[in-house]
């Protein structure tokens, strides 16, 4: 059965893309502006908001007044802006809904990239082609519109001290942007003209959850952010230094083998978990390892304070995908799924070895991206090698390399290098022939490079299979293509219902391609993560009976998705406690 709910309203469909990450934006490309122009009455462009809008956000835990002091600041028809300004509004004190102003709080959400190199970004944002996250352009223009007095008291709230502002402006003019002042100030401080200023974090809300939203773009504009969110929290009270700066990565260990491997040859560990984490409902949420440290601590802390599992997958298959895994689930008595995949290049796709140049060491291929090298870029490659010697001069064959571990080439021919086709990325990721057949090839190698490792997460969830006998209730958050899904029927565990939240036509119609050839359970497909309110949650579990497992993922820093894995956890705790 399925019962698809296809309405929705965001832009954002909270994916990951290239390295696995999520989409990007063009902060330079040009769109209208997001300031809202109010009538006398204080209506967003003349017009007053719908009141199922308003009872939306409501259902989330805002309150009326915040809802309607955000809607006044900058009108409703970004739900994404909108929903920003109001968690910078819990983030501050509800009785900051009375005195906040968007010049100084409003920060666009802009996903990152799964494993991003800020140190060596070259600034093409859109190279790619992925489409548009939300523009920000509005933004821009505001910020740059901004009094001089403005900006340096924005500068101010955002943790800048006084001269430091003034400096940037002398160096980069009145008119300049304030990212652009920002980016001067960091510059200043990196080259030791000026030294860092004490950070500290405050405690999150009872929602569980800081805004920490982030631009591709711009590192600096991040941590300008990420500062100005810090100073507003001092009316929060207490507060703790925050261990390292704001760009700090996360450290992994090394081997990334999480709590323990199907193996056995490393020893396992033992957990306890605080009393109000313990399961049923089991959660488990994925997300980029190598992001900031600062954004593992708040996941970790709005999550119950539960360590992160750091695992890469090229243990369990024969490609890279390094990812952190916060769940509840028992890490005893594990099992991992059978067949086992290969572990190497060779053992997964043996004919390649006959064109395989023996100074092309790899055994395994890097994380998938989401898309894949140009056949201009394939073109230079074959024609870097049919000028040099066999074998080329190390020079050539560093090139190579590279471009073949960037993109996953596989040789396929005599200096003939080709990316992998979209049915060997299923098979490595765990998923059955032609899973995503039906769809553009390129959303194909999108959604691909955007799901769970099913390996890997079977190995995880391999532990509900003698809890749950006679299957489970699934809540799916940030479905994709069904990876939690496809692991669960590959262990066994039959799915008496799913309810699935998945902004991506796509990736639905895969979902359900799937589920109507495999499963006899119950499929509620809902488009829109704010139309799964906690009414709504609760009337689910009325009918079909309590979750026992809440699963999802995003990649990297996504406020506004992450709150809601957030806020629908606990009303699903919540509604489960009143059964």
């Amino acid at each position: 059965m399925v019962d698809s709910d296809d309405s929705f309203e965001w832009e954002s469909d909270g994916e990951a893309e290239p390295s696995s990450a999520p989409a990007l934006r063009n902060m330079d490309a040009a769109g209208p502006s997001t300031l809202v122009h109010q009538d006398p009455n204080g209506r967003a462009n003349g017009e007053a908001p719908p009141n199922s809008l308003v009872e939306g956000y409501v259902g989330m835990g805002f309150t009326r007044e915040m809802v309607m002091k955000g809607i006044k600041e900058i009108g409703h028809s970004d739900s994404n802006a909108l929903l920003e300004l109001l968690l910078t509004y819990k983030a501050l004190g509800d009785e900051a809904a009375g005195n906040c102003s968007t010049s100084g709080l409003i920060s666009q959400s802009v996903e990152d990239d799964d494993d991003f190199d800020f140190e060596n970004w070259d600034g093409d944002d859109d190279a790619d082609g992925r489409e548009p996250n939300s523009d920000g352009s509005g933004h821009e223009d505001f910020l740059q519109e901004m009094s001089e007095d403005n900006k340096i008291k924005s500068l101010v709230n955002m943790g800048f001290a006084e001269d430091e502002a003034n400096r940037a402006i002398t160096r980069c003019g009145v008119d300049a942007a304030l990212c652009v002042l920002v980016d001067s100030i960091y510059a200043s401080q990196a080259a030791g003209n000026c030294s860092y200023m004490n950070l500290s974090e405050y405690e999150v809300t009872d929602r569980g959850f800081d805004s920490f939203g982030v631009r591709k773009k711009a590192r600096l504009m991040e941590e300008s952010k990420k500062k100005m969110k810090h100073y507003g929290s001092g009316a929060q009270g207490s507060r703790s230094p925050l261990d390292g700066n704001h760009g700090e990565l996360m450290p992994l260990p090394n081997p990334m083998v999480g709590f323990n491997l199907p193996t056995g040859r490393l020893r396992s560990v033992t957990r306890s978990l605080p009393k109000q984490a313990i399961g049923p409902p089991y959660f488990y949420y994925e997300n980029m390892a190598r992001s900031p440290k600062s954004v593992w601590k708040e996941i970790s802390r709005s999550l119950y304070d539960i360590e992160p599992e750091f695992v890469d997958s090229k243990y369990f298959c024969a490609a890279a995908r390094e990812r952190g895994y916060v769940h509840n689930l028992p890490i005893e008595k594990r099992s991992p799924l059978r067949p086992l995949p290969p572990k190497t290049i060779f053992e997964a796709f043996p004919h390649y070895k006959k064109w395989w140049p023996t100074w092309d060491h790899r055994e395994q291929l890097n994380c998938f991206e989401t898309r894949v090298a140009s056949p201009n870029q394939i073109k230079q490659i074959e024609c870097a090698l049919a000028r040099s010697s066999n074998p080329p001069p190390l020079t050539i064959q560093k090139y190579v390399m590279d471009q073949c571990r960037e993109w996953n080439l596989v040789w396929v021919g005599k200096n003939k290098v080709a990316p992998l086709e979209q049915d060997e990325m299923e098979y490595l990721h765990g998923f059955p022939r032609n899973h995503t057949r039906g769809v553009a090839n390129t959303k194909r190698y999108k959604c691909l490079g955007d799901s769970f490792q099913v390996d890997t997460v079977g190995y995880h969830l391999s532990v509900l299979k003698d809890m749950y006998p006679n299957g489970v209730n699934v809540l799916s958050l940030f479905t994709g293509i069904g990876g939690g899904e496809v692991a669960l029927h590959r262990l066994g565990i039959h799915m008496k219902t799913v309810i699935s939240v998945e902004i991506s036509e796509d990736n639905r119609r895969i979902l359900r391609g799937w589920w109507d050839q495999t499963q006899t359970g119950t499929l509620i497909e809902i488009a829109d993560m704010k139309s799964l309110t906690n009414d709504r949650i609760a009337s689910f579990i009325g009918r079909f009976g309590r979750f026992d497992l809440v699963i999802g993922g995003l990649e990297g820093e996504q406020p506004a998705l992450f709150y809601h894995y957030c806020r629908i956890l606990k009303a699903v705790k919540s509604a489960t406690a009143r059964i």
